[in-house]
């Protein structure tokens, strides 16, 4: 005796909504379904239940939400579908019994038609699902770092494709019917064979003719504001909030606001952000550094002042004592004057470096100034002994990236010298 099978089941009663649902229905339809069925929210003895529940449910709006499933769901029922919610070779009851099994048989199903497998025996076995989002648009956005430090909101505007209002997306008069494309049979994709080396395979591509929709609008029959583009173009004014502390590389999401696409959800605008150079500071993480400029005078003696321009446009003062000697190179660390850190009332560091100013060319002291300045500066270190002492005269204006530059000419010499001398077994001959 063979086993009876499972009845066909109504998707839509799944979802608690009618086959007139729009695609909003569904979406809210879903997501009650989903949160009244989630695994966490019952008793754990009743998890695997709900969690075959909760599956069914995800089952059913996949194929209900895409427009391509649906259509095939409305005119074939299960039967157009290979168990997985894709379509396929019937004859795999998976989902019919997961569904049947949760909800029960006999929900006034569409009346599949056993037997009818795949998609009217298209080759290839089934149309190339359409994605369910439209792409999503990527682009760099440079933030210079004040704006970093600070934060910004920024507002521009923006053109995009929208779908055309005039005639809801349909690309077609109000009354016009379109026509079904010849070169895919209505498919919206046709068979190709396309060469790989020494092998011939077979793909399926999406038909240029119709662009994927299987049908066309006749020119007179498209509508006068997309001329059957189903789409239009429109400037919106667009609003990004640049948080403080955002470093190089973070993503700022606006979600829905990339160009729209019939019969799929908009997908996003991405702005990644890069960060400027800045001509004082050198950002790390949280911390920031930056040169500041001491003479020589302050170096020795100490200072008061306001030695740097904060990315805030506040002056940071720094108090050096009298009897604390700066040198070149020395860092001073200032704390909590570093960058923001994202969500939290914290600061990194401020490194500050030593660039001590000496006296340039322009410096005229007088005898006597030299003599005090003898007087009170440290003594030499004790001199160094040698037997032999040459005085030598030496150019003050040296550059060290000169340093080793002669090597290459050095062996390039040495070379030439060895190329003009006779082997010596040419001589002995």
């Amino acid at each position: 005796m063979s086993p009876v099978a499972p009845a066909e089941v109504d998707l839509y009663a799944v979802l608690e909504i009618h086959q007139s649902s729009t695609k909003d229905d569904i979406r809210k339809a879903y997501r009650k379904a989903a949160l009244t069925n989630h695994p966490d929210k019952v008793p754990e003895a009743e998890r695997e239940e709900a969690s075959i529940r909760f599956k069914a449910v995800q089952e059913a709006y996949d194929i209900l939400y895409d427009d391509d499933k649906r259509h095939l769901y409305d005119t074939h029922g299960m039967s157009a579908f290979n168990g997985s919610g894709e379509p396929g070779m019937a004859g795999q009851p998976d989902l019919d019994d997961l569904l049947a099994q949760m909800f029960g048989g006999g929900m006034g199903g569409m009346g599949g038609m056993p037997g009818m497998g795949g998609m009217g025996g298209m080759p290839g076995g089934g149309r190339p699902n359409k994605p369910r989002k439209s792409p999503s648009e990527e682009q760099d956005y440079e933030v210079s770092l004040e704006d970093l430090y600070k934060g910004k909101t920024v507002r521009f505007s923006s053109a995009k494709n929208i779908i055309c209002g005039h005639c809801k997306g349909k690309g077609g008069k109000e009354k016009a019917t379109a026509k079904q494309c010849s070169t895919c049979g209505g498919h919206g994709h046709k068979e190709v064979l396309q060469r790989m080396g020494q092998f011939v395979t077979q793909q399926t591509v999406i038909c240029t003719t119709c662009n994927g929709e299987g049908s066309y609008y006749a020119p007179k029959d498209k509508c006068k504001k997309c001329k059957g583009t189903r789409t239009t173009e429109a400037k919106k004014i667009l609003e990004i909030y640049i948080p403080r502390g955002a470093r190089e590389g973070d993503r700022i999401v606006l979600e829905g606001e990339a160009d729209q696409v019939p019969d799929q959800e908009p997908g996003d605008i991405i702005f990644k952000i890069i960060e400027e150079e800045h001509p004082v500071f050198t950002r790390a993480g949280s911390d920031l550094r930056a040169t500041i400029d001491v003479t020589l005078a302050e170096s020795l003696t100490g200072f008061s002042r306001v030695v740097i321009k904060h990315l805030d446009g506040r002056g940071i003062e720094i108090n050096h004592p009298v009897g604390s000697v700066l040198s070149p190179g020395q860092v001073l660390k200032v704390p909590g004057e570093g960058m923001p850190m994202k969500r939290t009332d914290a600061r990194g560091d401020l490194y500050l470096v030593v660039d001590v100013k000496f006296p340039d060319s322009k410096w005229k002291p007088t005898p006597e100034m030299m003599e005090k300045l003898k007087e009170i500066l440290p003594k030499p270190s004790a001199p160094i002994k040698a037997e032999t002492v040459d005085e030598v005269e030496y150019d003050p204006k040296g550059r060290i990236e000169e340093f080793g530059a002669q090597d290459g000419h050095d062996a390039s010499a040495w070379e030439d010298e060895e190329d003009d001398e006779e082997p010596a077994q040419c001589a002995a001959q």
